[in-house]
């Protein structure tokens, strides 16, 4: 968990300098990326909020996800674009995936994809986890917190 919070200060420290803002749509991490963002420093600045979008119908409905796979490069990258918008922030990631123990949408336990919006530039990544379901939570949140880190700085 010290990873998570020292990439937090990070992201905090970069989106003060570039006057940038940040959301999230989580799903498999139900509420665990907002929440470790919302513990970074002065987050009430940097930090837009959240959609925790568990269920398929709020990922179709409140984020734009068009009639997909959930666990797919395509709905994250819809989850991370309307969550950017909705919430009007400058970038924004998205975290959708199978913790486990079985497979979802023909993907395997530990399978997460991740992708962030910064407007004009989309980019996604998928991950593997080959672990227990509370370290695939760990793990993707602190894969998010990168992501944001990189395209803020970038």
């Amino acid at each position: 968990m010290a990873e998570i919070g020292e990439l937090t200060k990070r992201l905090a420290e970069a989106a003060e300098r570039a006057g940038r803002t940040v959301a999230v749509a989580e799903s498999l991490t139900c509420g665990k990326l907002s929440s470790a963002l919302g513990a970074g420093p002065d987050s009430a600045r940097w930090l837009r909020g959240a959609v925790v979008a568990y269920s398929a119908q709020v990922k179709h409905r409140v984020l734009g996800v068009p009639d997909v796979p959930v666990v797919s490069e395509t709905a994250a990258r819809a989850m991370a674009a309307g969550a950017r918008s909705l919430l009007g922030a400058d970038v924004a990631v998205a975290v959708t995936g199978v913790g486990g123990p079985g497979p979802q949408d023909g993907e395997p336990a530990g399978s997460v994809w991740l992708a962030v919006d910064a407007g004009g530039e989309q980019w996604a990544r998928h991950e593997q986890f080959d672990c227990a379901p509370a370290d695939v939570l760990a793990g993707a949140v602190e894969v998010a917190i990168a992501m944001l880190l990189a395209a803020v700085e970038g």
